[in-house]
C-alpha cells in the first residue's frame, strides 16, 4: 500500500465556486484520484480553506498557517510515500502584500520541513510533488480579497519551479490542467477537479515508479 498525502487549501478541501459548501469526497480531486489509483493506494485529503504557506491570518483566526501544521500532520500519516503540496494561492491576498517570489520563498521552507521529517518509509523523506496553483481570475465575488493577485498568481509557475529544482523534487504546473470558476474567479468547477485528480494519479504513478 502507498500512501499519498495531499496538503492544501480550500481547493484541495473542496470549496464550491459561489457557495460555502463543499463538493462531495468523489467529486474532489484527492477522491478523482483515489478512484483512479485503486486499492494499491491511500490517498489522504488534507485541505482546509484559508491555508496560507507559512502566515497568519487575523481574519480568519488560527490554524490556517500551513507551515505549523504540517510538521504534526505528517507524523500522524506516516508513513508516507508522496506527498502532494499545492499552496500559495491564500497568500495572493492583498492583506498579506507579498510577490510571485515572496510566495515561493515562503514554499521552501514547506519543501524543507517535508525533507526533513523522517516520515517516510523506513524513516527516509517523503517523495514530494510540488504543485503550483492555477491562475486567479477573472475576479467577482472575490475581488476586494484578491486585489492585485491574477498577474501574481501566473508567475507563481516560474518561481514554483526553480523551488522545486532547489530540493530536488517533482513539480508540475496546475494552471496547465485547470482554469478557475468565473463565479468567483478562485475555486473550481467540479469538472476541473476531475481533470486535475485523473493527471495526478498519472503523475501519482510516476513518481512512485509505477
Amino acid at each position: 500500500m502507498k500512501t499519498i498525502l495531499c496538503f492544501g487549501d480550500s481547493n484541495t478541501w473542496g470549496y464550491i465556486p459561489g457557495t460555502a459548501a463543499r463538493y462531495e469526497r468523489h467529486n474532489r480531486w484527492p477522491g478523482v484520484m483515489q478512484a483512479a489509483l485503486g486499492a494499491g493506494f491511500l490517498v489522504i485529503e488534507e485541505g482546509l480553506n484559508s491555508r496560507t504557506t507559512v502566515l497568519d491570518d487575523p481574519t480568519r483566526g488560527p490554524g490556517r498557517n500551513g507551515l505549523t501544521y504540517l510538521g504534526p500532520c505528517l507524523d500522524t500519516h506516516a508513513p508516507i510515500d508522496l506527498v502532494l503540496l499545492m499552496l500559495g494561492t491564500n497568500d495572493l491576498k492583498h492583506r498579506f502584500g507579498l510577490s510571485a517570489g515572496d510566495i515561493a520563498v515562503n514554499i521552501t521552507a514547506l519543501l524543507s520541513t517535508i525533507q526533513k521529517s523522517g516520515t517516510g518509509p523506513a524513516s527516509a523523506s517523503p517523495k514530494v510533488l510540488l504543485m503550483s496553483p492555477p491562475h486567479i481570475g477573472p475576479l467577482t465575488g472575490l475581488a476586494d480579497i484578491f486585489e492585485g493577485a491574477e498577474g501574481k498568481s501566473q508567475q507563481l509557475a516560474r518561481h514554483y519551479q526553480q523551488a522545486a529544482a532547489q530540493f530536488n523534487v517533482e513539480f508540475f504546473d496546475v494552471a496547465t490542467q485547470v482554469t478557475a470558476s468565473p463565479l468567483d474567479g478562485v475555486h473550481w468547477a467540479a469538472d476541473q477537479h476531475t481533470r486535475l485528480g485523473a493527471r495526478m494519479a498519472d503523475l501519482a504513478r510516476v513518481a512512485l515508479g509505477g
